[in-house]
């Protein structure tokens, strides 16, 4: 494969420098336990990294999964400690929520419970590095696969977060959205004995849960309608809004490159915006632990964990 890289005059990082304090290097390495296991990317690669981003003009950049597994939250894929390779426990879809009430009373019990913890999970280094380059104008637009709310908790302006977010609840019937922590008092309130313990954190936020605990959950209609409510989150079987799809579109159109971190772009709506770039003529380059779906479509092509290499290209000493 052949390197191109932009020739068009970006903002230069020779003075720019992004070093980790203590605290970032000791979580950094404290949160791995559902990071797969990878070699040292080659220097050659990480040369060829910081050259496209230092000779990019606007980035645009699509984040997934694998970049917030280094905040302590697995993901669904990653091999040997993603959820797939660890349970046969498969996270709910579209319409089993919409038809069952059994299956949102089972969801929203498990979400409930870990509510508590999943909310305290904090941006990591990879988080922090996008918001930095953000600010100097080389990242144009961070687009998320993510429902975690981290770029936002890390400082990012404009965040794209395709699949939504569990940080948000919508009626399905009237659209009415509350605060995901509104709710949880709500929850509290219907719900005042419920006790359970959260070890074990699932991908989709939620945690395994007793039979009784979860037959005896009680959840709220909307206070508007009287609707379901669900997280304001694109579950598996449905689709991407419009309106975001759009808005993704411009993102791309508007940049002058796109980077791909810490996801394998098994999802058709991340693979998309890959496409898009191709068609559109503008240089890719990904970043991730496993193989892709876009591999055969960038220009560099690096393996290595996005935490490690990222300060790299920003680092005078790279």
């Amino acid at each position: 494969m052949s390197l191109i890289v932009p020739t068009i005059r970006g903002i230069s990082l020779k003075n720019c420098s992004f070093s980790l304090n203590f605290t970032d290097r000791v979580n950094s390495l404290s949160s791995l336990a559902f990071v797969p296991k990878c070699q040292p990317a080659r220097e050659e690669d990480v040369r060829m990294l910081k050259h496209f981003v230092n000779t990019s003009g606007k980035i645009c950049v699509i984040t997934g999964a694998g970049i917030s597994t280094e905040s302590g939250i697995p993901d669904y894929r990653s091999e040997g400690v993603g959820l797939f390779a660890t349970s046969d426990r498969r996270p709910v879809s579209y319409q089993d929520f919409c038809k069952s009430d059994k299956t949102r009373r089972r969801y929203w019990a498990r979400n409930y419970a870990a509510w508590p913890r999943f909310s305290l999970f904090q941006p990591n280094v990879t988080h922090k590095w996008l918001k930095n380059m953000e600010d100097i104008g080389k990242v144009s637009c961070v687009i998320t696969q993510n429902v975690d709310n981290l770029h936002i908790k890390a400082g990012s302006k404009n965040v794209v977060e395709l699949h939504g977010t569990g940080y948000r609840v919508v009626c399905l019937s009237c659209n009415n959205k509350i605060d995901r922590f509104v709710f949880q008092e709500v929850l509290n309130k219907l719900n005042p004995d419920m006790k359970a313990s959260c070890e074990a954190i699932r991908p989709d936020g939620d945690v395994d849960l007793s039979q009784d605990q979860i037959d005896d959950f009680k959840i709220p209609p909307c206070s508007k309608c009287g609707g379901i409510m669900k997280p304001d989150i694109v579950f598996f079987g449905d689709n991407v809004p419009k309106q975001v799809v759009e808005r993704v579109q411009n993102e791309v159109e508007e940049a002058d490159s796109l980077l791909v971190l810490g996801t394998s772009l098994t999802t058709f709506s991340g693979y998309r915006i890959v496409l898009q770039a191709v068609e559109a003529v503008k240089p890719i380059a990904i970043l991730n632990i496993g193989d892709t779906r876009g591999d055969e479509h960038a220009q560099i092509r690096v393996h290595g964990r996005c935490g490690e290499i990222l300060p790299m290209l920003t680092d005078d000493k790279s």
